[in-house]
C-alpha cells in the first residue's frame, strides 16, 4: 500500500475516493474500527464512503492502495453497494470518539478527543495506536494542551460517552454542504444529532433543517427551546419555515410565529393559510422583484447575490410598486440568459416578457408541473386576482413536493441491496463484510 503508515482519520473526512481508473466513487465519512479483546487497540477494518444519492457503504482496508490527504485510490473498480450498516463489535471512529471525554493514565488527567491515528503494521494490519486530546485546564480563560498518548493510555475510550462537547465533530463536517451535513446527521445517535445541530448557528441550523426528514426537523426544532427555535426559522426561506410549521399542532405554531420578528412571520403566516398541494402552499414568497425602469445591470447584480439558490436566481420578476410581495401590477419576468444577452443601461419594461400565463394560488401541484415541463421553465409566477405578484413556484419547490414524503429520509432512499462496478465486470465479494 502507497501511503504512510500513520494517518490521522479526521483529516480523511470528506475526502474524494477513486477507482484504479480515476472515477471518482464516492467520499469518506468516517473510519470503521473492530474492538478486539486484552486490551489490545482497535483492528482498522475499512472505511465508510459516501456515494451519490446518499448511499453509505463499506470499503475495505485491504482495497485501498493509496491513502492521502487528497485521494484515497481503489485496487478494484468492483464495488459492494449494499448499505453499510455498523456490527456490535465495531466502532465508528469520528461518530463516536471526536469530541467524547476521556481520562489520560495512570494520574487521571481530564482530556478531549480531537483526533484518532491509525497505524499500519509490518505485517499490513491497520489499528488505532494513538489519540490526540486536548487536557483541560479547569480555567475559562486558557486552552489545555494538544498533544498525542498512545491508545492503552487513555480511559474512557469504549462505552456510553458522557455528555459531550461537539467543536472536533463540527470541525470535521463544516465544509459539507447543507444537504450533505444533513445526511451526517441522520447517522449520528438522536442525542448526539440534537447536540450537533443545537452547536450550529442559526444560518448554518436553518440550511441544514431544510434538507432533513420531517421527522427530524421536529425533532430537533422542539429539542431547542422555543426561543431558539424561532430565531432559527427567522433564518429559514418563507416557505421552508411554513412546511416545518405545517408539522406542528397549530397552538405550537403559534407561539413559535408571536416569538419571529413581525417582517419575518407574516409571510409565514400567509403561506400556511394557502391549501396543501397548491401553488400557493409551495412557492416562494421572495423571488427576485425589480421594477420595469430598473437596468439590466441593476438586474445582474441582483442575481449574483450568492444566498440565491440557482432556480430563484434564473429569473428577474418584473412588476409596479411595492417590490415585496404582494407587488404592485405583475408585468412579466426576464429569464438571466436574456439579461446577458441585452446592453447593461437598457430597462427592464423594454425586454420583458409576458407571453405566458402566471400561476394562480390555487392552482394544483400536478397541473404546475406539465406546465413548466411544457415551457421548460425552472420558476413560474403566482399572481392573485388582482394581478399582483404573490410568489414563485421553482423546479425545486416542485421535485420537494413531487417525490414521497419520505425522500430525505436515509433509510427510505437506500433502496434494495445492489452490486456495481466500475470496471467492464460486474461481480460481488461476498466476503466484503467478513473481517477474517
Amino acid at each position: 500500500m502507497s501511503t504512510p503508515t500513520r494517518v490521522y482519520i479526521a483529516r480523511l473526512a470528506g475526502v474524494a475516493v477513486f477507482d484504479p481508473n480515476g472515477d471518482q466513487v464516492g467520499r469518506v465519512r468516517d473510519a470503521v474500527a473492530r474492538l478486539r479483546p486484552a486490551q489490545r487497540p482497535p483492528e482498522v477494518v475499512g472505511l465508510v464512503a459516501e456515494m451519490p444519492m446518499r448511499r453509505q457503504i463499506f470499503l475495505s482496508i485491504n482495497r485501498i492502495t493509496s491513502i492521502d490527504a487528497d485521494a484515497i485510490v481503489l485496487g478494484s473498480g468492483t464495488l459492494n453497494l449494499r448499505r453499510f450498516e455498523k456490527r456490535p463489535n465495531e466502532l465508528l471512529v469520528l461518530q463516536e470518539l471526536l469530541d467524547r471525554r476521556v481520562q489520560i493514565e495512570p494520574e487521571h488527567r481530564a482530556a478531549t478527543v480531537v483526533d484518532v491515528a491509525m497505524e499500519c503494521s509490518r505485517g499490513g494490519e491497520w489499528s488505532l495506536t494513538r489519540v490526540a486530546v486536548r487536557e483541560h485546564t479547569g480555567r475559562l480563560t486558557r486552552r489545555g494542551n494538544l498533544h498525542q498518548v498512545e491508545w492503552d493510555k487513555v480511559g474512557g475510550l469504549s462505552g456510553v460517552a458522557d455528555a459531550r462537547g461537539t467543536a472536533n465533530l463540527l470541525a470535521v463536517l463544516e465544509d459539507l454542504r447543507p444537504a450533505d451535513l444533513a445526511n451526517a446527521l441522520q447517522d449520528l445517535p438522536a442525542a448526539r444529532r440534537i447536540e450537533v445541530a443545537a452547536a450550529l448557528n442559526d444560518q448554518r441550523l436553518a440550511d441544514v433543517l431544510s434538507e432533513l426528514p420531517e421527522h427530524d426537523q421536529v425533532e430537533i426544532l422542539a429539542a431547542l427551546g422555543r426561543e431558539r427555535a424561532a430565531d432559527v426559522l427567522e433564518e429559514m426561506d418563507p416557505d421552508d419555515a411554513a412546511d416545518l410549521l405545517g408539522e406542528l399542532p397549530p397552538p405550537e405554531q403559534d407561539v413559535l410565529l408571536d416569538l419571529m420578528e413581525p417582517d419575518e412571520a407574516n409571510p409565514v403566516r400567509q403561506l400556511l393559510k394557502y391549501t396543501p398541494g397548491t401553488a400557493g402552499s409551495v412557492m416562494t414568497s421572495e423571488p427576485v422583484i425589480l421594477p420595469p425602469d430598473a437596468t439590466v445591470a441593476e438586474a445582474l447584480a441582483r442575481i449574483r447575490e450568492p444566498q440565491l439558490s440557482p432556480a430563484v436566481a434564473a429569473q428577474v420578476f418584473v412588476a409596479r410598486t411595492p417590490m415585496t410581495t404582494p407587488t404592485g401590477r405583475y408585468l412579466g419576468m426576464v429569464h438571466f440568459q436574456r439579461l446577458l444577452r441585452e446592453p447593461p443601461a437598457d430597462l427592464l419594461g423594454g425586454v420583458v416578457v409576458n407571453d405566458i400565463d402566471p400561476l394562480r394560488p390555487a392552482t394544483p401541484l400536478p397541473e404546475i408541473t406539465r406546465r413548466m415541463a411544457t415551457y421548460d421553465l425552472v420558476a413560474m409566477p403566482v399572481i392573485d386576482r388582482n394581478n399582483r405578484l404573490v410568489g414563485a413556484v421553482t423546479v425545486d419547490d416542485v421535485l420537494d413536493h413531487s417525490l414521497p414524503r419520505d425522500w430525505r429520509d436515509r433509510d427510505a432512499v437506500t433502496g434494495p441491496a445492489t452490486e456495481a462496478t466500475t470496471s467492464p465486470t460486474v461481480a460481488d465479494n461476498p466476503m466484503e463484510r467478513r473481517h477474517g
